[in-house]
């Protein structure tokens, strides 16, 4: 979702989707004076009146702690050095291929040349909500595809789940090997106006961005090498060997030596940079669909040496593609039988089938219930204040006031289909209006929330632009690791709360500082990362098949 901060188009690759709005509002303080004069480079930054919470300067004007030394370190800088940084930056986005689709053409992601600075003890209270957090969502979805003793005990309504466009009675009664089925979540956070972070949405399905988080350090390493040697930055470069554990664990027990492969929709997908680059991180193949078959639910790979037997596919397709026999008949990117194998337990799907059960919009508001009946805790990260409109009372609060509100469609993803109250023509509201009393289990409302900021090269200076984060969690069955970072957003028009890359945003490289005393390395990802071939992309002809549309429609979350 996302604040209406509208949440993602990069974050997918699956074929998963997801989209973000914002909301959550509070009460702006009277902001005082500045106590000092900022660098030339902050020229125009503004001081008073603010509504979000600056991440690298209080209401005073002072850097905060965490941010002192960069801002020391940016304030020599002319312009002229600036924009010759972040030519670099784009030039290395181009080079490696790492674009992404807006309005039909490839453009490089743009990458803001300021890092995002969190906190050790920041970091620390978000890697435990977010543990914790996809701890029970595991529990839910093996409840729901399972006994369903969350709707016994009346925690949740029962028409709550079986009215879930993503709920899929195909999935019941499948069980993993090691019990997981969320083997990597991306959660969605905004830090509000009194610099609390809070969830904005669950995505349990293919959540994608964590190559760029990869990317934007190496990147930002070699372009400014200078500015990491004022901090000691936890390393991410280690998520490929998190991400094989977990998949290799995720295997039928009596297998010693699984074959893990990586399945994406092609070459054509927004998102087959990122899958390219697991694949050859992990030291796995990556395939298409027609790269296998299923046999006696048994699931092969064809290869030069012969068929060859797959135990754990990651899949970056969205189930509606996944399979032929079970979902869509037109679908050219998935395996027929791959279900069924599943079932029979040959086979691991990663993220498994049915997973959008626990990401619905509506569910999401359910989530903080969830880790008290599960967990027997409460959230250490909260939710953004959301109304749910199939209730009469929460539906009638919404229809008087939606002019002040981020009215959401539950399904929806990208950032698409998101009604912005305040801005909105009196013929969008009334339309809005009647969409709700039609459905009112599509939509969710939230309040308007005011994104934290962090200083963006805007022309020649530096000016506050909104930001969100994903968190990147991987769950091997003994633990959550979550990736120290992850995907900044930034929203780069003046005054927008929308992140997505399709609608004018771009990313930061987000720092999470380590403890005092901590050490610093990278896993051996040498270990387990061995050169295998990656199939090559392929030029794009001029009218895309049928086979191309369906890789391209894989949604972006």
């Amino acid at each position: 979702m996302m604040d209406t901060a509208v949440a993602d188009d990069v974050g997918t690759g699956c074929a998963g989707r997801r989209d973000g709005v914002s909301a959550g509002g509070s009460v702006t303080r009277a902001a005082k004076a500045p106590s000092r004069a900022l660098p030339a480079l902050f020229t125009g930054y503004p001081q008073n009146g603010r509504p979000a919470y600056d991440e690298m300067f209080d209401r005073a004007g002072t850097a905060r702690s965490a941010y002192r030394a960069l801002m020391h370190a940016l304030a020599p800088a002319t312009p002229a050095d600036l924009q010759a940084r972040a030519d670099a930056l784009g030039r290395a986005f181009v080079d490696q291929g790492i674009t992404f689709q807006l309005s039909g053409q490839e453009r490089p992601f743009p990458l803001d040349l300021v890092p995002r600075v969190i906190t050790a003890a920041e970091w620390a209270k978000l890697e435990r909500g977010i543990v914790q957090r996809v701890l029970a969502l595991e529990h839910f979805l093996a409840d729901v595809y399972g006994e369903m003793q969350i709707i016994r005990d009346g925690v949740v309504p029962k028409r709550l789940v079986t009215s879930c466009a993503h709920f899929l009675r195909e999935a019941a009664g499948i069980v993993p090997p090691n019990g997981v089925r969320i083997h990597v979540a991306g959660v969605d956070l905004i830090r509000d106006e009194d610099g609390t972070f809070r969830v904005l949405e669950d995505n349990l399905r293919c959540p994608s961005g964590v190559s760029y988080v990869m990317e934007n350090r190496r990147t930002m390493a070699r372009v400014f090498p200078d500015l990491f040697a004022t901090y000691r930055v936890r390393p991410v470069g280690d998520y490929a060997t998190h991400l094989l554990r977990a998949l290799r664990n995720a295997a039928a027990t009596n297998e010693s030596d699984p074959t893990v492969v990586v399945l994406t929709p092609g070459v054509h997908n927004s998102a087959y940079f990122e899958h390219s680059l697991l694949a050859r991180q992990m030291g796995v193949e990556l395939v298409e669909g027609r790269d296998m078959l299923c046999r006696d639910n048994l699931v092969y790979m064809r290869t030069t040496q012969g068929e060859r037997r797959v135990h754990v596919i990651y899949r970056r397709i969205d189930d509606e593609f996944l399979d032929p026999v079970h979902f869509r008949h037109d679908s050219v990117l998935g395996v027929a039988g791959l279900l069924n194998a599943a079932r029979a337990g040959n086979v691991v799907i990663a993220n498994a089938v049915g997973n959008g059960a626990g990401d619905d919009k509506l569910v999401y508001t359910y989530v903080p219930t969830m880790i008290e009946y599960y967990l027997g805790e409460k959230p250490l990260l909260p939710n953004v204040r959301t109304y749910r409109c199939w209730e009469a009372d929460d539906r009638a609060y919404v229809l008087q006031h939606l002019s002040e509100l981020v009215l959401k469609p539950v399904e929806g993803s990208g950032g698409y289909g998101i009604l912005f109250g305040p801005v909105a023509s009196a013929k969008e509201l009334a339309a809005a209006k009647r969409a709700v009393r039609t459905d009112p289990r599509g939509w969710i409302a939230q309040p308007v929330v005011q994104l934290s900021t962090v200083p963006t090269k805007i022309g020649d200076q530096l000016a506050p632009r909104h930001v969100d984060l994903r968190p990147f969690a991987v769950n091997d069955g003994n633990s959550v690791f979550v990736l120290p970072g992850g995907l900044t957003r930034v929203a780069l028009p003046e005054g927008s709360l929308v992140v997505n890359s399709s609608q004018g945003g771009g990313s930061k490289d987000t720092w999470v500082l380590a403890s005092r005393g901590a050490v610093d390395r990278e896993l051996g990802e040498a270990a387990v990362s061995r050169s295998l071939p990656v199939r090559p992309a392929s030029e794009h002809g001029p009218e895309p098949t049928a086979g191309q549309q369906q890789q391209q429609q894989q949604q972006v979350g």
